[in-house]
């Protein structure tokens, strides 16, 4: 048996790029930044940030499309896959963050909620819980679990 499962909490470092592969099958990419932070031997505090390339396809592409922007905070759950392909002759490869749920973080826009199609999945199944926190989030842990 084996596993390919990721788990991101972080935020958007670009706006999403959204294409259309056929006429109702869009794609969205976007980098996510996480942090980790720590005090370093002289007591200080030391930030690392890592960036991970997020794929979405169609449903959740559109709410991409529509409510994601630079700067967002999302929970992003999926799987972590590797391309590669050669240019003058050098073998390059890309590793990238096919996400299959999404959870929008932020706070709601003004004046009202986000669509309810917002916290969907790609393959339709029930929406993410309406406080737009992962199930089982406890805000003095945070770990999403």
């Amino acid at each position: 048996m084996s596993v390919n499962k990721v788990i991101l909490v972080g935020n958007v470092g670009n706006d999403p790029e959204v294409q259309y592969i056929k006429e109702d099958v869009p794609v969205a990419k976007f980098s996510l930044a996480t942090n980790e932070s720590y005090k370093n031997k002289a007591g200080e505090k030391v930030t690392n940030t890592e960036w991970h390339n997020v794929v979405v396809w169609r449903g959740l592409a559109k709410v991409v499309e529509k409510y994601v922007k630079k700067g967002s905070k999302l929970y992003i759950e999926g799987k972590i896959t590797t391309r590669q392909y050669e240019k003058d002759g050098v073998t390059k490869y890309f590793t990238e963050i096919v996400a299959r749920e999404m959870v929008m973080l932020d706070s709601k826009p003004e004046g009202g909620n986000y669509n309810k199609e917002a916290s969907s999945t790609e393959n339709s199944t029930p929406a993410a819980p309406q406080n737009n926190e992962p199930a089982g989030f406890n805000e003095s842990d945070d770990l999403p679990f």
